[in-house]
This record gives structure tokens, sequence and C-alpha cells, in this order.
């Protein structure tokens, strides 16, 4: 009797992992590329990103509470750690902020702050999932056609290199390349139609996914076209993994926090921005996908938080960029079929494996073919038929849902949460205004100027202006009833009385 929780345990894992299993290469995939470029974008060493990526998976995987959520170096996050490196001196004095960042995390979860995640509505949740479809979208189509575009894996409108997301793609009409092109293209065609017609066929096809299809594809073209002058894909086009010469070699990678700089007050600023921005995305990203994913799990957010804590502080005490929950690898886990984290954690010793035994290999991937998985990865999130029924819910969802969507392309994803919340408080605040009262006459045949004012549940400030604007409409010497017996609060903000209308 006492082995059977166990035997259940294994049970469960086993059921889980035909699921698991395949989605977790899919998640490597789509992880590897996000994970050196995020590294680049942040001007930090690569193998940082490729450290978060594993501690994200494995450690942060194994405490979350999330059945779907994939963790790693978030793009969101590029542009602080840029500024922070540059700020502090050295990249192991960054270090130091991402460890103190973790603690204030952690602190964070003690706190019970994760409830905050529950404050944003759902049409800012959904536009905040369609913005960053779009923005994968427009960032991978560059590298889809060959043009080896850095900016690709940061997120912010304005990049890096001093271009925006617009005008990279109009850069790649001098760039494209046609090897990359046509392994690309070969790949999207591949992968849509092993959605729509291959994995319906049989069930090998939904075992086999298609972006580990696409990706075998794409390193057997590499090698069949190298000394091809038309095909070739030279190395700045394929993936990029730092590849050590022996064990030695691979330790050295590492690099380790230097705690002499701790009482420098940048530092402890550097920290709380990483603790409160990384806090924040990782609600963000919670919150949309508990509402994507198809099983319906609820995560509990302040575990959460302090899962990522602790993921941040390992991750910064061996040489890794600061981690979040991320929406992309989150989705490409989702629609690929993962239901528990064992996904997640497979990933990150996919990850872990692979830069060890086979760096070799992956630096054949081109980094089309990627492309071309994130393509469709991003329009799943961003689907046409959403922007419809979004606008057919009525001008309360549509417009901070839209203002959501254009704010995160055109700016980042934060601002653009941002933009969308505070229309969201807006419209609130019109609905409160107008739904102050319900005015009504006794008798409906009866002209006998006796009516009735029924408050609702909360009278504020808000409401002040529409309750005296309806009052002033009252003919003089009505007889007015007020019904407060429904409501729960009603504020100490009278109107003077010279600007009562009734006598």
């Amino acid at each position: 009797m006492v082995s059977l929780p166990k035997a259940n345990y294994y049970y469960n894992m086993f059921k889980t992992i035909k699921n698991d299993l395949p989605a977790s290469i899919v998640v490597f995939f789509v992880a590897l590329p996000l994970c050196l470029g995020i590294a680049l974008a942040s001007g930090a060493p690569l193998f940082s990103g490729l450290i978060a990526g594993i501690i994200g998976g494995i450690v942060v995987g194994g405490l979350s509470g999330s059945k779907v959520g994939v963790s790693g170096p978030a793009a969101g996050l590029a542009a602080i750690v840029l500024t922070a490196i540059g700020t502090l001196g050295s990249y192991e004095n960054f270090l130091v902020a991402v460890v103190l960042g973790g603690i204030m995390q952690l602190i964070f979860g003690v706190l019970k702050a994760g409830i905050i995640g529950y404050y944003f509505p759902s049409s800012v949740i959904k536009g905040m999932l369609t913005g960053i479809g779009i923005i994968i979208i427009l960032k991978q189509i560059p590298n889809f056609f060959g043009y080896d575009e850095e900016s690709a894996w940061d997120i912010a409108f304005l990049e890096i290199d001093g271009g925006n997301t617009f005008s990279e793609l109009f850069n790649i009409l001098n760039n494209i390349h046609p090897g990359a092109s046509l392994i690309g293209i070969i790949s999207l065609v591949l992968l849509i139609f092993w959605d729509k017609v291959l994995s319906k066929k049989h069930k090998i096809f939904q075992i086999i996914q298609g972006p580990f299809t696409v990706v075998v594809l794409g390193i057997i073209f590499f090698i069949l076209f190298k000394n091809s002058d038309l095909l070739s894909i030279s190395q700045k086009h394929l993936v990029t993994v730092p590849i050590p010469e022996d064990a030695a070699s691979f330790i050295n990678q590492f690099s380790f926090p230097n705690f002499a700089v701790i009482t420098n007050h940048q530092v402890w600023i550097v920290a709380f921005t990483i603790a409160l921005v990384a806090s924040l995305e990782t609600l963000l990203c919670v919150e949309a996908t508990d509402k994507i994913d198809p099983h319906k799990n609820v995560t509990p957010t302040n575990r959460e938080l302090l899962a990522q804590g602790t993921g941040n502080i390992i991750s910064g005490l061996i040489g890794g960029l600061p981690i979040t929950q991320v929406i992309v690898r989150s989705s490409a886990n989702i629609q690929s079929g993962g239901t528990s984290k064992l996904s997640a954690i497979l990933h990150g010793f996919f990850l872990l494996i692979s830069v060890i035994l086979i760096p070799r290999l992956l630096n054949m991937i081109p980094l089309s073919v990627l492309a071309a998985i994130l393509l469709i990865v991003g329009y799943k999130l961003a689907k046409p038929e959403l922007f419809k029924k979004m606008y057919k819910l009525g001008w309360k969802q549509s417009i901070p849902f839209f203002v959501t969507v254009i704010g995160i392309v055109f700016t980042d994803l934060l601002v653009g949460i941002g933009l969308g919340l505070l229309v969201g408080i807006v419209v609130i605040l019109i609905k409160s205004y107008q739904n102050s009262h319900f005015l009504h006459k006794e008798g409906e045949d009866v002209d006998d100027g006796r009516i009735k004012m029924t408050l609702a549940e909360e009278v504020t400030f808000i409401n002040k202006g529409t309750i005296l604007k309806e009052l002033e409409k009252l003919p003089n010497n009505s007889f007015l009833e007020l019904d407060v017996r429904k409501t729960r609060y009603l504020d100490y903000d009278r109107p003077k009385k010279e600007t009562l209308p009734l006598s």
C-alpha cells in the first residue's frame, strides 16, 4: 500500500511523456536561438543565454506550479541588461544584481505579491498575446529570407542598431539569401502541411513533430549545398553555439559574480529593476498562458515568484542572464501538445546535453528554418479571427485590446501593456460614471411626481457628476425617494447645498 503513490506518480509521468517529449523538442528548437539571440542583444556572453535557458527549464520548471509555462532569458529585459552592464562596469558586477534581484523575488513571493497578476483585464492579456504574435512575425521575417538581423530577438520597436521593426523589413530587399530563403520556404510549407494534413492522417505524425523534421531537413540541406555557389548557407545565417575545445574551456565559459561591488547603490537599483520587471513579465505571462491552456490549469502565482527568484539566484551565481516565464516558449509548448511541467524540464536538459555533446551539429541549423517555426507560433497567437471576435465584443473590450496590440508593436511589451491597462481603467471609470443609479417613476400611468432613484452598490466621487446631472433634470416640487438598500459604500463627498436642484 505504501508504494501506491509512487506507482501512480510514474504512471502519470509515463502517461504524459507521449505528449511532453515531442513538445519539449519543439520548445528546445524555439528556445535555442532565443537564448543566443537575447544574450547577443543584451551585450552579454552568448553562453549566458544558454545558462539562463537551462536553469529556466530544469530548476524553475521543476519548482513552478505551472503545467505548461516555460522560463528562460526574456527579450523584454535585454535593454535593461545592456544598459546595466555598461553602468556597473562589467558583466561580473551585473551578476551580483541578478542574484540580489532573485532574492527580492523570493521576498515578493513570501509577501504574496503574485496577486498583482489578477488585476489585468482579459482584453489586455489577449492584446499582449496578439501583440507578441505580430512582433514574432515581423522580427523573424528578415531571418526567414536570410538577412542576418541582430535585433530579431529583441521585441522592442526601436532596435539596438538604430533602426526599427519596419526599417529592417525594407532592408530585406537588398539582403535576400537564396539558400536560406529556399530552405525557409520549404520548412514553412512543410510545417503547414504537417499541421493541417499529415497530423490528421496518422498518429506517427503527431508523435514526430513537424518542427523536428524541418530542423533535420535544414541540417541536411546545409550539408548537401555547403559547396554550392548559389545555395550554400554561410555561418552568419546559422545557429552559433559556443564550441569548447575541452572540459576546461567549457568550464571557463561560466562567469561568477563579483560580490565586492555589493555596497554599490547602483547594483541595488539594477537588482530592484530586474526583480520588478521580471516579476511583472512573469505574472503577465502566467495569466496569458493560463488563458490559452486547453486544460485550463490555474498557476499559483506566489509559488511562481518563488520559483523565478530561486532560478535567478542560481543563474546569477553561475553567469546566466535574468530569467522570466516567457510567452513565446510557453505558447510553443501549448501548441505542440505539452501537458505537464515535464516538457519544460526536458527542454532544459536538451539544452544542457546539446551544448556539451553536439554544439557542432547545432551550428548546422539554418536560422531561416527556426524562423519558419516561429512564424507559425506567431500566427497562432495573432490569428485574424481574434481581431474580429474582439471587435464584436464591443468597445469596452475592443479598445483596450487594440491599444495594447498597437502599443506593443510600436513601443515594447511593458509600455504596450501599460497603455492597454490605462485605457482599461478609463473604460471602467466611464462605465462606473454611467451606472451610478437607476431612475424610475412610481406607476407607469400616473403622473403624480413621485420619483424613485436607486443608487448603485458603490457610489463614489466618480458618480457625483452623473447623479447631479440627473437631479437637475427633475421638475420642481418632485417627490424624490432615494433607495440605498443595495448600496454597500456611499462616499462622503456631498455637493454644496446651493447646487441641489430640489427645494
